[in-house]
C-alpha cells in the first residue's frame, strides 16, 4: 500500500448516503430518528461554510438489480430504483427544512411539479446560496449505480472530495464480518481498488474519480459527529486517492 494521505479541509463535498443507512435497524422505509441526525450534520456542515451536495441510494425501498433477479425487466427495475432515490431525497430535504436549514432536490429525471431537473449551474448556485442540495434519480439511464451518480455529481459541482458514509469504518482487505483478521485500509490507491475488486464503490465510479483525481474518503455514517470528523481532516475510515508520485489532490 503507498504511503500517504489526505490533504483537508473541504470546501465543497458530495456525501453519498446508502438507502439502508436511512432505514436504520428497520431495515425498510426510513427510520425518522436517522433522518433528523443526518440533517442536522449537514445543516452543521454547511453552518460550518462546507458546500454540500448529497446522493442517497434507494435500497431501503427498491433495488433495479435485485427487482430483476424477481423477474423485473432490469431497465422498468431500474427505472423503478430510480423513484426510490426521489422519495429518499425529499424525504432527507424534508428533514433538512425541519433542522432549519434549506435544501433543493434535483433528479435526472424530469418531475418538475416534484423537484427541479438538474442542471450543473443552477446546482452550483444552489450551493453557493448555502443550500443542500440532493441529487437524486441516479443518473437518469439504467445500468449505472447510485456510486457512479455520486462521482459523477462530484465531478460536475466541481468537489473537492467525494464522501461514502456507510455502516462500516472503512475499506478492508477481506469481508470483516466474515473474517475476523481483516485489515482496514487507512489509505489506498485508486489503481489497487480497481485491481483486487475491493468493495469502496462500483469500478465506473472508481474510474471517473480516478481520471479526475477526485479523492473518496469511506467512513462510518452511523456514527453521530464522523461526518464533522471527517471535514475536520481526522483520519478516520479509509482514504482512497492516487498513487504515490502521481498528480496531487486537489
Amino acid at each position: 500500500m503507498d504511503e500517504e494521505g489526505p490533504a483537508a479541509p473541504h470546501r465543497r463535498i458530495l456525501l453519498k448516503l446508502s438507502g439502508e443507512l436511512l432505514a436504520g435497524t428497520r431495515g425498510f422505509g426510513f427510520d425518522p430518528a436517522v433522518l433528523d441526525r443526518v440533517a442536522a450534520e449537514l445543516a452543521a456542515a454547511v453552518a460550518a461554510g462546507v458546500q454540500v451536495g448529497v446522493v442517497v441510494g434507494g435500497g431501503n425501498i427498491f433495488r433495479g438489480l435485485t427487482g430483476a433477479m424477481g423477474g423485473v425487466d432490469r431497465v422498468r427495475g431500474d427505472h423503478m430504483g430510480m423513484l426510490a432515490t426521489v422519495i429518499n431525497g425529499l424525504a432527507m430535504a424534508d428533514a433538512l427544512e425541519r433542522a432549519g436549514r434549506p435544501a433543493r432536490v434535483m433528479t435526472a429525471l424530469e418531475m418538475q411539479r416534484v423537484a427541479e431537473p438538474f442542471e450543473q449551474r443552477a446546482a452550483m448556485a444552489h450551493l453557493a446560496a448555502g443550500r443542500v442540495v440532493i441529487f437524486a434519480a441516479g443518473t437518469g439511464c439504467p445500468f449505472f449505480s447510485t456510486d457512479t451518480a455520486a462521482a459523477l455529481r462530484a465531478v460536475e459541482i466541481h468537489a473537492d472530495v467525494l464522501l461514502k458514509g456507510t455502516k462500516v469504518d472503512g475499506v478492508y482487505d477481506k469481508d470483516p464480518v466474515k473474517h475476523a483478521d481483516a485489515v482496514r485500509f487507512p489509505w489506498i490507491s485508486y489503481e489497487q481498488v480497481v485491481r483486487d475488486s475491493l468493495r469502496v464503490m462500483d469500478i465506473t465510479a472508481t474510474s471517473i474519480a480516478m481520471d479526475h483525481q477526485l479523492p473518496i474518503v469511506v467512513f462510518d455514517m452511523t456514527q453521530p459527529g464522523n461526518l464533522a470528523r471527517v471535514l475536520r481532516g481526522e483520519p478516520i475510515g479509509t482514504f482512497v486517492g492516487p498513487r504515490a508520485g502521481s498528480a496531487e489532490v486537489r
